[in-house]
């Protein structure tokens, strides 16, 4: 944290710009001014940031502040996020059966800020208007996690136009033995056979339309080979892609009358918002959960596969407590480039927050990040105040982890159990907890 927010943020505050001449508010002070009093309060007023500054044990006046949030702090910002994204913080990995025979547990997906049209040239988005929120202008940000560790281990930024399986080569290359949790709009047939050459493994949904060979190399439609099916649960060896045709097991469950109107349901009001019809077989393919992997049986069975599935959504979760607590995507100015200020500065902020959470309580499985956020949240000033020492900061960060220690856990649920339910829930049910 003292490294990039010190040594890395004032080197790039001289060489961006940011600072051209002697200043007392160099880059460091920049990064951590926004940073700690945004992570304390995601809608600080410029007054309340100066007085963060203040606590750091520099000055400035909220009309200062005002006149530096501009383009070339947004560059300066810009670039120390990136070397952020580049440190990698791990925790010791949560051993659980359900996932031990793997190197690594890999959940990606992305997330996508809708900025003011006036920056469209540098994020553009999928809209072309320009009205607030039309969508012309948006950042995508990719992120790669271990779920065992906790690491965010790869993290890119992105125009909010780009195709989530159009992204970075990155998104392919896993260590030998890692499994890949990733969402259906990242599956590509061509990544699939590139992670089984590598010696990786996947567990994925599958895009409508894809073709399936048999053992009799017959080909089908995923749909109609499903209908052909007389049981409930299916767990068989197939060939995925008509020119690919690459090994996998195909897993499927029936779900009930119930669950699949609602899901046809979904499907005609998501078409209908878009402008776009529903294909025939996307309704036909709502009777079923299906995942295909290349795990073998001896390593997941049906039962191990739903369970591990479900864990993908935790990226999902992480997405939330960036937007909805740290408020990656809410801000009190209108200016263009304070927005991009406070947005960069925000996700550094939610990378500081990440990396205490690893170091403090990821080895409970039941640890709830957001009341862990909150606890963080309530400590920010007290670390920026101590920011500059290093014990300062030592006995700051212990205190913090203390109070993690105490608390910070997931409600139990019945009608939805928590996805520490469902793994702990496992481990006992097989002896193995």
């Amino acid at each position: 944290m003292q490294v990039i927010l010190q040594e890395t943020a004032e080197a790039i505050g001289r060489t961006s710009g940011f600072v051209q001449r002697q200043s007392a508010f160099g880059g460091a002070e920049l990064a951590q001014t926004l940073v700690f009093g945004w992570l304390a309060n995601p809608q600080a007023s410029l007054e309340a940031l100066a007085q963060t500054t203040a606590a750091l044990g520099g000055r400035i006046s909220a009309q200062g502040l005002d006149q530096r949030l501009g383009e070339r702090a947004a560059g300066c910002l810009q670039q120390v996020l990136r070397k952020a994204m580049q440190q990698l913080v791990q925790a010791e990995k949560v051993p659980l059966s359900v996932w031990a025979h793997f190197s690594g547990v890999y959940v990606q997906d992305s997330t996508t800020v809708t900025l003011p049209a006036d920056l469209a040239e540098i994020w553009p988005g999928c809209g072309g208007g320009h009205t607030p929120g039309d969508g012309a202008a948006a950042l995508k940000v990719q992120v790669q996690w271990e779920l065992q560790g906790g690491q965010l281990t790869a993290m890119d930024l992105e125009a909010g136009r780009t195709a989530d399986r159009n992204t970075g080569e990155w998104l392919a290359h896993l260590p030998a033995g890692a499994l890949a949790l990733a969402d259906l709009g990242y599956f590509s047939l061509d990544r699939l056979a590139a992670q089984a050459v590598a010696g990786s493994y996947w567990l994925t949904r599958v895009q409508a339309g894809t073709s399936l060979v048999d053992a009799d190399g017959q080909h089908w439609a995923l749909s109609a080979w499903l209908a052909a099916q007389t049981t409930a649960q299916v767990d068989c060896p197939l060939r995925l892609g008509a020119s690919h045709q690459l090994p996998c097991r195909l897993l499927a469950t029936r779900v009930t009358p119930a669950v699949a109107a609602e899901r046809r349901r979904q499907l005609r009001a998501e078409a209908r918002r878009r402008g776009q019809a529903v294909s025939a077989e996307r309704l036909q393919l709502a009777d079923w959960t299906v995942f295909v992997t290349n795990v073998p049986s001896e390593w997941l069975n049906l039962e191990q596969a739903w369970v591990l599935a479900r864990v993908r959504w935790q990226i999902e979760l992480l997405f939330k407590l960036w937007k909805s607590h740290g408020q990656l995507d809410a801000w009190r100015s209108r200016k263009p480039w304070h927005i991009l200020c406070e947005v960069y500065a925000k996700l550094l902020g939610q990378l500081m927050q990440h990396w205490i959470l690893l170091v403090s309580c990821w080895d409970r499985p039941d640890r709830s990040l957001v009341k862990a956020a909150q606890t963080i949240r309530q400590h920010a000033v007290h670390l920026a105040s101590a920011f500059s020492q290093s014990a300062a900061l030592q006995q700051a960060l212990g205190v913090v982890h203390r109070s993690l220690a105490h608390g910070c856990r997931v409600n139990k649920r019945r009608s939805a159990p928590a996805t520490f339910q469902r793994l702990t829930a496992f481990e006992l049910a097989h002896g193995l907890g």
